[in-house]
């Protein structure tokens, strides 16, 4: 093998050679997880908490992780292997491709999976039609899309017609199953299943979050938790912070990207660098949630994020932006809702969450039970539980 990727195995084969398992029994159908995951991030809560929750039921599951040569591996692996799925790591140089897929095609060889399910562009692009040549059906969970510059969007394309090809794809968001219709996908291979939340952030009490992240006691703190990237807007969560006279109300910024520099440039032409607090990227950010006054969503697109819901357990007074499958989870009775690329209207609402503090508790406290009611982790498995089972034939695959 390629001297620029590495590959461990370790998994059970299931199966002997031209022989079934007479024993097998449906509830035990193996799903394995491809993904190229990042430190940490809403995609990575999503397959953590479905990978997690699926092998917690008794159910076989593993996840191949793509991780670039050099970059650690994220904490959630671990949590994982100690939840019962079988993770396998594969390390991949700088596009090694061709040694990328033979790696992928030996995990797939031994475990042969009843069904594979992808996660993000790199692995539908390229790894989905490794599963398909070995006869295993697949299905894609669309996250959402970011849109920006044009090598972006030319995966996005890319990703779009891989997906015309997957027996199922699953959107999290109504605007989500509309693009996937658009991009030619058949529409009776579309799953509308929303994401779930887990409920398992065990949160810091206020003193204990504030100083975790090196804040003091005093002031009315805005937090903004995502990816330093356009189509989180954090430009616009500064823009609003601009128009907002008082001068003891500051913008916690959790989360690191490409727009890191950029972002700490337009704080200072904007005059409230002094203003903002660069936490970084922060493991685990949803324990920190109690040290917020108010929640700031700022971004251009999503598919269903979990750092909503995030907020949503934390009780904290939200002001989002009303894009992709936001409105599907709250409406302006659990929190204040805007229109996107408007830092008017945002700073409007931060400063309205500050004006009238016990409206704001009132709309986060019903943010708060709807999260608990609509969003629960046992139906959502259950439908992917579901679907899985529709796709999978009856018995694992006899090894070649």
């Amino acid at each position: 093998m390629s001297t620029s990727l590495a590959v461990r195995v370790e998994v059970m084969v299931v199966t002997v050679e031209g022989k079934i398992d007479e024993s097998f029994e449906p509830a035990r159908l193996s799903v394995l997880h491809l993904m190229a995951p990042g430190a940490f991030g809403g995609l990575e809560r999503v397959v953590e908490s479905l990978s997690g929750g699926r092998a917690a039921r008794g159910g076989r599951t593993g996840l191949v992780a793509i991780l670039d040569r050099g970059a650690p591996a994220p904490a959630f692996l671990q949590r994982l292997r100690s939840a019962g799925a079988e993770v396998e790591v594969v390390v991949s140089g700088h596009r090694a491709y061709r040694a990328e897929r033979a790696a992928v095609r030996a995990v797939l060889m031994a475990w042969r999976p009843d069904v594979v399910h992808t996660h993000g562009y790199h692995p539908d692009v390229l790894l989905g039609g490794v599963a398909r040549s070995l006869g295993a059906p697949v299905v894609s969970t669309t996250h959402g899309f970011t849109g920006g510059g044009r090598k972006n969007r030319l995966f996005e394309w890319l990703q779009e017609r891989a997906l015309r090809r997957f027996d199922a794809v699953i959107a999290v968001s109504r605007p989500l199953v509309s693009r996937l219709q658009r991009a030619g996908v058949p529409p009776e291979r579309i799953h509308l299943i929303p994401n779930a939340w887990a409920g398992d952030a065990s949160p810091l009490a206020r003193p204990d979050a504030r100083a975790a992240l090196g804040l003091g006691s005093q002031g009315f703190l805005v937090g903004w938790v995502g990816r330093l990237s356009p189509e989180k807007g954090p430009d616009v969560a500064l823009q609003a912070l601009a128009r907002i006279p008082d001068q003891d109300l500051h913008l916690v910024v959790i989360g690191d990207g490409r727009q890191a520099a950029s972002l700490r440039r337009l704080a200072a032409s904007l005059g409230v660098a002094g203003r903002v607090d660069w936490a970084g990227g922060v493991q685990d950010a949803a324990r920190l949630f109690a040290a917020f006054d108010a929640f700031c969503l700022s971004s251009r697109t999503e598919g269903t994020p979990m750092v909503l819901f995030e907020a949503m357990a934390a009780r904290v007074p939200i002001a989002a932006t009303a894009v992709g499958g936001i409105p599907d989870v709250l409406t302006n009775t659990e929190a204040l809702l805007v229109p996107s690329e408007d830092p008017a209207a945002l700073a409007a609402a931060i400063a309205e969450i500050r004006r009238a503090p016990e409206a704001a508790a009132a709309r986060a406290e019903a943010a708060a039970g709807r999260l608990a009611r609509d969003r629960g982790l046992e139906p959502w498995l259950d439908r992917h539980e579901e679907l899985y089972r529709r796709l999978a034939t009856p018995h694992p695959h006899p090894v070649s």
